[in-house]
């Protein structure tokens, strides 16, 4: 490996001394691909494995003579899965980080450069100094649920692009290629079908779930669509505050100020399947829900946009939610009439 250049050495200096010692050792890994560069600052090594079983293998072999790792990689759409699940189920701490707060980190600490090795280095000293919160991986039972429900959404965003190419073939000289969409669409429509049977009987596999799904369908505008999102992209419902789990989602939101400028506050970031899930659910519940259709309404009367009071009610249905499956409560108008309702 190359030596990093001296002004970058004396940056991975200062914050090594500017951290406590902890019980673990932190390992970086970059991840792409086709490959994992991996860090051990202990060492002040990188090594390369090829990101395969053979190379994730290999790489817990160098580790499985001790306990105390601790080990961080970026979230690289899906790259990260073999080797972050695989060393999770070895018992290593893993944690999977945002890429955005690691290069943010990067940049505060002068490291404008970006090579896989430098990034494994930084990834190491990130993991050092902030010590991310171990993730916690979904059982295979949870997993499998997940991918049929992307899989169902991935064929939604389909079926929807179709039906806009169809209004867009008008013309007489289109007429074969309009059958050609027409039948896609069809297609499309019952494969989606025979994927909301098969995901409603994986939802009833689990008794857990069955449960949690019941008391998410007692909601009016909470659907099975809705509910096994919920269920396969959220499994934190119920186990966080109502702070964190719309923080969690994207639907907390945030100042934007600065000396005498005052903007608006915003929501962003968060897991956008499942916001788009409740928002389209909120929807509904505006009309059909007692309670968050009082809500709606006050907001409206405030001088709110639309918009802006919808957000408000979508994180008003998911606070709700996590408060249901945290204490195990199906909805009930008047409690939540009680605490939404404005005086």
């Amino acid at each position: 490996m190359e030596p990093f250049p001296p002004h970058l050495n004396a940056v991975f200096e200062v914050l090594s001394m500017s951290t406590s010692e902890t019980d673990y050792r932190w390992l970086g890994i970059d991840v792409s691909k086709d490959s994992l560069d991996v860090y051990d600052p202990s060492q002040a090594v990188s090594t390369r494995y090829a990101n395969t079983s053979e190379g994730v293998d290999a790489l817990w072999q160098t580790l499985q003579s001790r306990s105390d790792w601790a080990v961080v990689c970026e979230a690289s759409g899906g790259y990260e899965t073999l080797v972050a699940t695989t060393l999770a189920a070895h018992g290593c701490r893993m944690s999977v980080v945002n890429p955005r707060q690691v290069r943010d980190f990067a940049k505060a600490s002068g490291i404008l450069a970006k090579t896989d090795a430098l990034d494994a280095r930084v990834i190491a000293r990130f993991g050092r100094l902030l010590q991310p919160p171990a993730t916690v991986f979904a059982s295979e039972a949870a997993q499998q649920l997940q991918d049929w429900v992307r899989r169902r959404q991935q064929l939604v965003e389909m079926l929807s692009g179709e039906k806009n190419r169809l209004q867009q073939l008008k013309g007489r000289n289109k007429a074969v290629l309009k059958d050609e969409v027409e039948a896609h669409i069809e297609w499309l429509k019952d494969r989606i079908q025979q994927l909301d049977e098969k995901i409603e009987q994986l939802s009833q596999q689990q008794s857990q779930w069955r449960e949690d799904k019941a008391l998410l369908t007692s909601v009016k505008g909470i659907g099975p669509v809705v509910s096994t999102t919920l269920l396969a992209d959220l499994p934190e419902l119920g186990q966080l505050n109502r702070k964190q789990i719309a923080a969690l989602v994207g639907l907390a939101p945030f100042n934007r100020d600065s000396g005498r400028y005052q903007g608006k506050r915003t929501t962003w970031g968060g897991r956008a399947t499942v916001r788009s899930a409740l928002y389209m659910a909120t929807l509904v519940a505006v009309h059909h829900n007692p309670p968050l259709r009082t809500f709606y309404q006050h907001l409206l009367d405030q001088g709110k946009e639309k918009k802006v009071a919808l957000i408000a009610c979508a994180r008003k249905l998911l606070t709700c939610l996590n408060a249901m499956l945290k204490f195990r409560t199906p909805w009930q108008d008047e409690l939540v009439t009680a605490r939404y309702t404005p005086a």
